[in-house]
């Protein structure tokens, strides 16, 4: 929800999203969306979508309280051993969120040189991360 005040990206912002369209993302049988838990308390949540050969992230919060504890870095690495066969993924966050595009480089994503402007606030920025093993596309 700060997100979505602070950049008014309404049509975009998964914290305005309808009911409906969270339970798509829930029942989605090419997918899966994981509460983030720390200490007995739901603090955030993720979302994959498996998609024509490679992994799609969208959305991963966590509540602004947790942020800068390493449970993001956390989350990225038990997804990604959870779904270990997988070699590609790839996620769109905003350029403006410098923590959040930090992170993602971190953690091994690649900027794909895709943006996309939202509004005059907010720019979305695309990433990837292949396996180290993987010589596919």
């Amino acid at each position: 929800m700060p997100l979505l005040e602070k950049y008014q990206d309404y049509d975009v912002n998964p914290a305005n999203e309808t009911i409906e369209r969270v339970m798509e993302r829930i029942l989605n049988r090419n997918g899966g969306f994981y509460k983030i838990i720390l200490d007995q308390q739901i603090v955030g949540a993720i979302c994959i979508s498996h998609r024509d050969g490679y992994e799609w992230i969208s959305p991963m919060f966590i509540l602004p309280e947790y942020h800068g504890k390493g449970i993001g870095q956390a989350v990225l690495i038990e997804l990604e051993s959870m779904f270990h066969n997988s070699k590609v993924w790839q996620l769109a966050t905003i350029q403006e969120e410098e923590r959040n595009c930090y992170l993602y480089e971190k953690m091994g994503y690649v900027s794909t040189g895709i943006s996309k402007e939202i509004n005059d606030k907010a720019t979305l920025i695309y990433y990837k991360k292949v396996a180290e093993d993987y010589h596919g596309t």
